[in-house]
């Protein structure tokens, strides 16, 4: 029965450690995707403090979560280029309901409104924000509060929005873009933003970061296999002996 229970443990550990290198590489595939955000693990965090020699093998809790710190941030000119600096995400519109973003990379669709990459609506204070005909893209103005002119004339004011205490709670969605989970969460209007036009957010992760926990990950994985085919050796000996 015990070594039943170890087994148990330790194959429940290597499910929680193919996770952990499952997010290390999705994390390292997005280092270059604008406003990527970097997904984590409270085991990931005390991976530093663990001793590939000295582990002993058992139940690993993997708690997801997500770290919006602040990405670095690289200027493009581009009009239709923004980025974030505080707490506050941009809010899309789709079909399916809202999405929250840190990527502000935008365009225009055929009806001069503002949208994301893939053509979904950037939410305004008053709905989409629509840029007047033949207005040259470089008349566009934007200030730190998210207000938008052309030519002086303002045409909308980006929603930004906020989730205080719930950020960690949001789920991505793809494309550097996050939805409301089930539970009764709500945004709120963000009060610690500026807007910089512009200018791009990069992803925050960092490549020597993920790098030293997929080593770890990969030497405690390893650990656990060991550990687990020492179990299956011993059980087979004790097998033997029992049949003579």
């Amino acid at each position: 029965m015990k070594m039943s229970l170890i087994s148990e443990q330790v194959s429940t550990s290597i499910d929680a450690l193919t996770r952990e290198f499952n997010i290390v590489t999705h994390n390292l595939a997005n280092v270059s995707t604008v406003g990527y955000k970097r997904q984590c693990n409270a085991f990931s965090k005390s991976l530093g403090t663990q001793d590939p020699q000295s582990y002993s093998p058992g139940t690993i809790e993997l708690n997801s979560t997500l770290d919006f710190s602040q990405g670095g941030v690289t200027e493009t000119g581009r009009p239709l280029d923004f980025a974030l600096y505080g707490k506050g995400l941009f809010v899309i519109e789709t079909p399916d309901g809202p999405l929250y973003t840190r990527n502000g990379t935008f365009l225009t669709n055929q009806n001069n409104q503002v949208v994301d990459s893939l053509g979904r609506i950037v939410a305004g204070q008053a709905g989409p924000i629509t840029v007047p005909n033949n207005t040259d893209l470089s008349l566009l103005s934007v200030t730190g509060d998210g207000s938008i002119s052309a030519g002086g004339a303002a045409i909308g004011k980006f929603r930004l929005v906020d989730f205080p205490d719930d950020q960690n709670k949001l789920v991505p969605a793809g494309d550097s873009c996050y939805r409301m989970p089930d539970v009764n969460i709500a945004p709120v209007p963000a009060e610690q933003v500026v807007v910089r036009q512009g200018y791009q957010e990069a992803s925050n992760v960092k490549i020597v970061d993920e790098l030293v926990d997929m080593i770890l990950v990969s030497r405690l994985y390893e650990a656990n296999m060991k550990s687990l085919s020492a179990e299956r050796d011993a059980s087979g000996s004790l097998m033997n002996v029992a049949m003579g």
